[in-house]
C-alpha cells in the first residue's frame, strides 16, 4: 500500500514538471514572449580625420657607408696607430706591417733588373753588329735571325724584371696601411706583434664608418606586408637603448632578394636614419613602424557605418525604412524612420573610410543598432522561470 502512495506521488510530480515546462515554451513562443525589445542606434559623426595603416617590422641600425680595411700582404703588425672610436681621415696611416721581407724583395727584384738591362745592352749591340755583317754578306742569313731572336728575349726577361720591381713597390707600399675614408674606427680585429697571412683571403684589420650621423635601418619585412612598402614612405621606428625616444626615417630602398629562414620568407627594406646626436649606435635592433597609407585631412567615417544595414523583421513595428539606389551607402535614423543615402567613398585602412560625396562634416550616421535587454525593465514581460524580487518587508 505504501508503495502504491509513493509511485502515484512521483507521477504527480513529473506532471507538475512537464505542465510548468510547458507553460513556459508557450509563454516564449506567444506575441507576448516575441515582443521586440527597446532597441537604440549607435550614431557617429562624419569628421575630417587622418587616415593611416602601417606594418610592423625589426631591422638593424647600421652607417650607411662602411669600408672593411685589410692587406693584401702577409706579414707581422709592427705598428697600430689608430684605436676604437678615432676620427680618421683618408691617407691617413692607420697600421704599419714589417717591412723587411718586403723590401728585401724589392732589393732581390732591383738587383734582376739590372742584370737583365746589362744583358739587353750586350744583345742590342751584338744585334747590331750582326746585322752590319749580315748586309755585307759576312755571316748567314741562320746566324743574323740567331740575334733576332736573343735581342727579343733579352728584351722580354728586362720588361719582366721591371714588372717585378714594381710589384715588389707596390707590396711595400702595402705595408703601410691607410684610411680610404674620412670616418670613425668601429672595430679593431688585430695587435702588435700579431701575423696576418693574406695567401687565400684579404683579413680584415679595421671596420670604418664614413658618418654616423647619417645612418640607416636594414628592416626585414614578411612577405605578406611587402607590398605595401613603396619608396619614400614614412618610417616610425624605437631602439630599446631610448625606449622613450622615437625616431624617424623614410624608406630608401625595397630590395627584391628574398631572404628564406625557417620556411619564412622576408625581404630587406632600407630606411634612412639621421642621427645627428649620435644615439643610434650600429648594430642596435630597430622595433620599425612603416606607413604605408597616409591621408590627411578628409571627411571619414566609421568603416562600419558602410556595413550597416536596417533588417525589417529586426526594427519596431512602427518604424520605416527608406532605401536608395547605389552599390554603397550610408544610414541616418529621422525620427521613426531609417533613411539612406548614397555616398562615394575613397581610401579606407577598415577602421575608417574616406567619404568624397554625399555627406558633410558632422552629420550624424548609424553605426550598429543595438537591442537592450528587456528583462526586468518596468512593464516589460517577465518569465515565469524567473525569481521575484524579494520581500524585505518585516512581518
Amino acid at each position: 500500500m505504501a508503495n502504491f502512495f509513493s509511485t502515484t506521488k512521483n507521477k504527480i510530480t513529473t506532471l507538475a514538471v512537464l505542465v510548468a515546462v510547458g507553460g513556459g515554451i508557450f509563454y516564449l513562443c506567444s506575441d507576448k514572449g516575441n515582443d521586440v525589445a527597446p532597441a537604440y542606434c549607435e550614431m557617429a559623426a562624419a569628421e575630417v580625420s587622418t587616415i593611416s595603416s602601417s606594418i610592423t617590422a625589426t631591422g638593424t641600425i647600421e652607417p650607411v657607408t662602411s669600408v672593411e680595411v685589410g692587406t693584401q700582404v702577409s706579414g707581422i703588425i709592427n705598428k697600430i696607430l689608430v684605436d676604437y672610436n678615432d676620427v680618421v681621415k683618408r691617407g691617413q696611416v692607420i697600421a704599419i706591417l714589417d717591412k723587411t721581407n718586403l723590401e728585401s724583395e724589392l732589393a732581390s727584384a732591383t738587383s734582376n733588373l739590372v742584370s737583365a738591362e746589362s744583358d739587353l745592352n750586350y744583345q742590342k749591340w751584338l744585334f747590331e753588329r750582326q746585322e752590319t755583317l749580315h748586309k755585307q754578306g759576312d755571316i748567314s742569313d741562320n746566324a743574323f735571325h740567331q740575334a733576332q731572336v736573343a735581342l727579343r728575349q733579352a728584351q722580354s726577361a728586362y720588361n719582366m724584371r721591371v714588372e717585378a720591381v714594381k710589384k715588389a713597390q707596390t707590396n711595400l707600399g702595402y705595408a703601410t696601411i691607410t684610411s680610404p675614408i674620412d670616418g670613425v674606427i668601429l672595430s679593431r680585429a688585430v695587435e702588435e706583434g700579431q701575423t696576418v697571412a693574406a695567401s687565400f683571403n684579404t683579413p680584415t684589420l679595421f671596420t670604418i664608418a664614413q658618418d654616423l650621423t647619417d645612418m640607416r635601418v636594414i628592416a626585414k619585412v614578411d612577405e605578406a606586408d611587402i607590398g605595401g612598402v613603396r619608396e619614400g614612405q614614412r618610417v616610425e621606428f624605437t631602439v630599446d637603448a631610448y625606449p622613450n625616444d622615437l625616431f624617424n626615417g623614410q624608406v630608401t630602398q625595397v630590395r627584391q632578394e628574398a631572404t628564406i629562414e625557417s620556411n619564412v620568407v622576408t625581404y630587406e627594406v632600407v630606411i634612412s636614419a639621421p642621427n645627428p646626436d649620435l644615439k643610434l649606435k650600429p648594430g642596435l635592433t630597430a622595433n620599425v613602424k612603416i606607413v604605408t597609407l597616409e591621408i590627411k585631412d578628409v571627411l571619414a567615417v566609421p568603416s562600419k557605418a558602410l556595413r550597416f544595414a536596417p533588417v525589417p523583421h529586426s526594427i519596431d513595428k512602427d518604424e520605416v525604412i527608406e532605401n536608395c539606389e547605389g552599390a554603397t551607402k550610408v544610414w541616418k535614423r529621422e525620427s521613426k524612420t531609417y533613411k539612406a543615402y548614397p555616398v562615394e567613398t575613397g581610401m579606407t585602412n577598415g577602421i575608417l573610410t574616406e567619404i568624397k560625396a554625399g555627406l558633410q562634416a558632422g552629420d550624424s550616421v548609424i553605426v550598429d543598432r543595438v537591442t537592450t535587454a528587456v528583462e526586468g525593465m518596468a512593464g516589460a514581460p517577465r518569465s515565469p522561470f524567473m525569481p521575484g524580487p524579494r520581500n524585505n518587508k518585516k512581518k
